[in-house]
This record gives structure tokens, C-alpha cells and sequence, in this order.
């Protein structure tokens, strides 16, 4: 489904991946793990054309996508959700005018024809049509969190990208949201990439791990591999990942 051949991205002076080179599956759940600063969002911001490579292929399904236009990358950016950091959602439009919104803007759909989709995506996420009328800043983080990814799913990508999607939540509430785009991915039947420093949420939905060290990937692997890994920085991950486990 996706491949970067020799990936290059550079800021001025400072090269950010180095030649990297990955595969992804179509329906893969595929988690980058890596400390801040070594790339993972660059490559998830070079995925759908938002940063453009210095070097190197992007390939999404046989196509070449590189050097695309704006106007020719917008088909494949339809194919692609993104979830962000943070909800980033619109705080002065209701909750179903949020996950409307790429349903009124590309489908030219009115919120009447899309609320039956909301409702649907709001079910997908675990929330009721009872929210759908409040702003934003009426519900928890949490339930922001699921909001708007009701919003990404509800355009039907089929690639899912999650740029720290747990990042600000309660232990709990992180569980709920991994799981979440667990059943999330295998019920749309998407291709799934995570980025995250978390190993945790890594060890129980991936189906590949892929860490990253300064734009490199120091190592790759199924859950079980990665245990077994002697690479340095996985193990630190690893220890951490425990000590949090004791500490619960």
C-alpha cells in the first residue's frame, strides 16, 4: 500500500531522514516509535503531500506521488484521515457540523444529508447522537478526541494516519482511544499508521513496529520481535513501558 524508498527530508542545514526506506501493507496497524525530534511526523507530513521530499520515492498503491501537483495530490489526500495531536476541532460549529464538514465540503452534501453518516461515525467511536448539538468546548477531551476522529472516518479513507493520538488522555482513556483504532482499522479495513512515543499502546493493537532514531530506522518488527530486541533504544522504551506497568 505505501512505500518510501530512500526518504529525505531536510530543514536548512539539518537533515531529517536519512535515505529511509519502509513498507507498509495494505490493513496493516503499523506503529513509528521514536523520541522527539527524529522524524516521525515528517514522514506522516510527507505521506499525504503536506512536506514535499528532498530525495527519494513516495509510493502510495503503485503510484508515484513524489512530485504531484497540489491539484493531482488532493485525490490521494482524500484517501488519506488524519488524526491529530489535538482534537483540532472547530470550537464555533456544533459536534455534527465538525464530522460533517469533509462530507459538506468535498461531497457538497447539506448537514440534513450528512447527519445520518454523523450518527453512524459517532456509534464507530462510542458516543451517542445525544452530543451532536454541542459545541466542542461542552464535552471532556476525551470525547473531543473521539469527535474528531469520527471526523476522519467519516470521508471513508482508506489509509488512517494518528500523529500521537493519546497524547494529553488519562491511562484509562488512553486504553479506550488504542482499542478504538484498533476495531476502528480492522472494521474499515484501512491501512493504519501511528506515531507515538509510546511503547505501551504499541505492544498491545500494532501489527509492525518501526523505531526511529534521528531519521534512521534502527529497528523493525512484529510485537514479539521488538520484545526480543537488543537494540539500546528499544530496550529503554521497554523498561519504561514496564515500569509504568508496575507503577498502575
Amino acid at each position: 500500500m505505501i512505500q518510501f524508498e530512500g526518504l529525505i527530508k531536510r530543514f536548512g542545514d539539518r537533515e531529517v531522514l536519512k535515505g529511509l526506506s519502509l513498507q507498509i501493507e495494505q490493513g496493516e496497524i503499523v506503529f513509528i516509535l521514536g523520541t522527539s525530534g527524529t522524524g516521525k511526523s515528517v514522514l506522516l507530513k510527507t505521506l499525504v503531500g503536506l512536506l514535499r521530499a528532498d530525495g527519494g520515492k513516495v509510493v502510495i498503491d503503485g503510484q508515484d506521488v513524489t512530485h504531484l501537483s497540489e491539484e493531482d495530490y488532493l485525490p490521494i489526500r482524500r484517501r488519506c484521515g488524519m488524526v491529530f495531536q489535538h482534537p483540532a476541532l472547530f470550537d464555533s460549529m456544533t459536534v455534527a457540523e465538525n464530522i460533517a464538514y469533509g462530507l459538506m465540503k468535498h461531497e457538497r452534501q447539506t448537514l440534513e444529508q450528512a447527519l445520518p453518516r454523523v450518527r453512524e461515525c459517532l456509534a464507530m467511536v462510542g458516543l451517542t447522537n445525544a452530543i451532536e448539538n454541542k459545541l466542542p468546548t461542552l464535552i471532556s477531551y476525551g470525547m473531543q478526541k473521539r469527535v474528531s476522529l469520527a471526523r476522519t472516518v467519516a470521508v471513508g479513507p482508506t489509509i488512517l494516519m494518528f500523529d500521537e493520538p493519546t497524547t494529553g488522555l488519562d491511562p484509562v482513556t488512553t486504553k479506550q482511544i488504542n482499542f478504538l483504532i484498533r476495531d476502528l482499522s480492522h472494521r474499515l479495513k484501512t491501512t493504519s499508521i501511528v506515531v507515538s512515543h509510546d511503547m505501551d499502546c504499541a505492544l498491545e493493537i500494532a501489527d509492525r513496529i518501526i523505531v526511529l532514531d534521528q531519521g534512521n530506522i534502527i529497528e523493525q518488527g512484529t510485537v514479539q520481535q521488538i520484545m526480543n530486541s537488543k537494540q539500546p533504544l528499544v530496550m529503554d522504551f521497554l523498561e519504561e513501558a514496564k515500569a509504568r506497568a508496575v507503577q498502575a
